[in-house]
Order: C-alpha cells, then structure tokens, then sequence
C-alpha cells in the first residue's frame, strides 16, 4: 500500500449520527455533557481518542465548529500531528494560529491559494500548507501524505461528506466507533457517512462491506466497535 493506513474514530449515537442536528449551534462535545444518561459514559470515549495516531485528518469546517477561530488563550500543545483539509476557508488567521501552537505540525491541504496557511508559514515553521491541483483527487494526497512526510498511519474524525467520498475511494481501511446509548433522527442531521446516495443497482459496488475485530460492552450501555473495511471484495 503506498499511502498510510487509515482509521475512521468517531462518536456515533444508536442511529448513526456524528450531530445532534442540521446546525452548528449543536456540538457534541459540549451537549452531550448535559444530558442525563449519555454524560455519565462520555469519558471512555475521549480516552480512547487519547490512544489514536500521531496523525490525526479533520476538516476546516469541524474545526471551525468547536471555535478555534474564536479562541484566545493559550493551548497546552499535545503530541499530535494534524491535517486539517481546509478550501473555503472555513479556517481564519486566527484560527490557523491557534491550532499551530496546539499541534506539533499543522499539514494545511487546500484548493484555495489565498487561504491564510501559505502567509503564516513563513512566520510559523509548523505549517505546512499544501496547494492541491484537484480537488477531487484523495488518492493522490494520502500518496503524498506517505511519499513525503513519512506518514504511516493516520486517524479519521473527520464529516459525513468527506467520510463518504474516502469510503468510496477506497482510502479508508478500519473503522472505530464509540457507540453512545441516544437517538438523534433527522434527515438533515450529519451521520457517519454521507455524501450523495447510491441512485442504481450498478452502484452497489460503492457498498464497503466490514469484517468486525472487536465488540466490546462499555460501561454506562455504551459499546466500542471495531472493524476491518474489506476494500477489495474477492
């Protein structure tokens, strides 16, 4: 394999769902909290995430969501690598900012030659901004990701969207999910694969079937579930 092995690690509810509904004024790390029955259990999650890769992919968008562009304090910085996929921006100076000095590098891809990283990183040796030529083009950057950087494994916490298109692709080789005891619903609320729906039978092979590792009973009627993505079906 000529890129690093990836890992999809998420928070999911009983139904599927990364949100709790089809705003960002809803956040899982903070409301979940408050919740009676979910709060109690929410812990084992977050210390399993403290046992994932050194090189963790997320997405400008999420970033933005839990407020980086907003923070002012200090971080403490931790032992983590990050790669935040960023166009839009959704990222500002300050944001970018922040998260350099949380992280130990700061990888930036990117379609948008104006986005506040390529400025930075003459002032921050942390940041590495990547200029992508096509925006579609996953299977080349996660090469990029191993012929470069060195890269051999990388942690997904990224959205539905792009967890779609990476499953699709063929990129994502394990899947990781803290299933957390509540329902959410909505048709509009992100779930742990989105994306465009299939529209044919001829599209059934886009369908990644999954080989299960480990099924493990957590405590407070949370579970912990483990699988391999079978990405070349025989």
């Amino acid at each position: 394999m000529n890129r690093p092995e990836t890992t999809l690690f998420l928070l999911v509810s009983a139904d599927g769902k990364i949100s709790l509904g089809d705003n960002d004024n809803l956040d899982v790390d903070k409301q979940l909290k408050e919740i009676p029955g979910i709060a109690e259990g929410l812990h084992q999650y977050y210390e399993l995430e403290q046992q994932t890769d050194q090189v963790s992919l997320n997405t400008g968008r999420v970033m933005a969501k839990i407020g980086v562009n907003e923070r002012t304090e200090t971080p403490v910085k931790i032992p983590v690598d990050f790669i935040i996929i960023d166009s839009k921006p959704h990222l500002t100076e300050a944001g970018v900012r922040y998260l350099s000095q949380w992280v130990q590098t700061l990888y930036l891809p990117t379609t948008n030659p104006n986005h506040p990283c390529f400025s930075l990183s003459d002032e921050l040796d942390n940041i590495v901004p990547l200029l992508l030529p096509d925006p579609t083009d996953f299977s080349a950057l996660f090469e990029r990701f191993a012929s470069e950087f060195g890269m051999t494994r990388i942690t997904l916490q990224s959205g539905g969207t792009l967890n779609a298109t990476l499953l699709r692709e063929g990129i994502i080789d394990h899947v990781s999910l803290v299933i957390a005891p509540y329902l959410v619903g909505g048709k509009d609320t992100s779930s742990l694969i989105d994306g465009e729906s299939l529209h044919s039978p001829a599209e059934i092979h886009k369908i990644r079937p999954l080989h299960l590792v480990e099924c493990r009973q957590m405590e407070d009627s949370y579970l912990y579930l483990r699988y391999d993505v079978v990405n070349e079906v025989k």
